[in-house]
């Protein structure tokens, strides 16, 4: 990562100003209980997923300007994640890796970056112990590939093409197409609500591990919303479909409330259900955020698996700092 990070700002243009750029030092200790190993964990989800784990990264942004105003932006968040319970105890992880620029038309990106789907569309959760659907095997954090989006005055409509790998870049006659239209501006209205469809054949992968090489056939559809009330917050996702031919369903729903000025402390509820191949599962969630400093936030969750018979009580300490 730090090569990575070396050739990104030599070959930044030389125009650029130091406004334009951004560079944040992200550092977390994650730790736990499970019920099931009966033992001190060190991943917030399964042991071979992208999800919290003790880590160290950088989280680089580069803004491209002209006389008319911002045109591009380079995007570039990586860590080096340790988890002794893990396949690979150090784990490279790269989240954001990819270039936006703006047209007359809307923005246009390639590389590493969100597909067009649910609230993991524009719901960023990277640095979050409590996570969205695609952390329950039914979608994508990030994917590589490229992708279009517009906004309008009622809400906005994206589009990507991706290889449905995830985290890894692997092609080998894999691809997801994704849609996603909503109304409302959430910054502005207070809510935003979207209709998504996503389809092709992707490989079976767990975080950087293929499970399948064979990609399978892949098609969902599904509605989300978000929704903020002076100092409540509810969000839901809702999709179904089919992957490899079996029946694919999940459902979620999450209540927020915040306390204290600059909403520094959140409390959240969370429900997961899911189906695959007529195997039913649901997830009962809490968890408490408390942002103790503009840099330093402390997370807790518990959280109870019905399928797998497993209590999690997870615990983070994230630090976030300007450089």
């Amino acid at each position: 990562m730090c090569k990575l990070l070396s050739l990104v700002l030599l070959f930044l243009p030389s125009a650029a100003t130091a406004d334009s750029r951004l560079l944040y030092l992200e550092a977390q200790a994650v730790a736990g209980y499970s019920s099931r190993a009966d033992d001190i964990i060190y991943h917030s989800a399964g042991r071979d997923d992208m999800m919290q784990k003790t880590s160290g990264g950088v989280d680089y942004l580069q803004k491209f300007s002209s006389e008319n105003g911002d045109w591009g932006t380079l995007a570039i968040e990586s860590r080096l994640a340790w988890d002794p319970d893990a396949r690979a105890r150090l784990q490279p992880q790269l989240y954001n890796g990819y270039f936006r620029t703006r047209t007359p038309y809307g923005y246009l990106w390639a590389g590493h970056n969100r597909i067009a789907m649910g609230l993991e569309s524009y719901f960023d959760t990277h640095a979050a112990l409590m996570q969205t659907l695609q952390m329950y095997g039914a979608g994508f954090d990030r994917d590589w590939g490229a992708g279009a989006s517009k906004d309008f005055d009622w809400g906005d409509a994206a589009f990507s093409l991706t290889a449905g790998s995830g985290m890894p870049l692997y092609l080998h006659g894999n691809y997801l197409a994704s849609a996603r239209l909503s109304e409302g501006v959430l910054a502005r209205d207070n809510y935003n609500t979207g209709l998504y469809f996503s389809g092709g054949k992707i490989p079976d992968i767990t975080g950087y591990h293929i499970e399948n090489r064979t990609p399978e056939t892949y098609n969902v559809a599904g509605t989300d919303f978000a929704y903020l009330l002076d100092r409540f917050e509810f969000r839901g996702d809702l999709r179904f479909g089919q992957k490899d031919g079996k029946g694919l369903y999940a459902a979620l729903g999450r209540f927020g409330v915040n306390f204290l000025e600059e909403n520094r402390l959140k409390l959240e509820l969370q429900t997961v259900l899911t189906e695959t191949n007529n195997i039913h599962d649901y997830f009962l969630t809490s968890g408490l955020a408390y942002a103790a400093t503009p840099e330093l936030s402390l997370r807790a969750i518990f959280e109870y698996e019905n399928l797998g018979a497993d209590k999690r009580l997870m615990t983070q300490v994230y630090y976030y700092l300007k450089i």
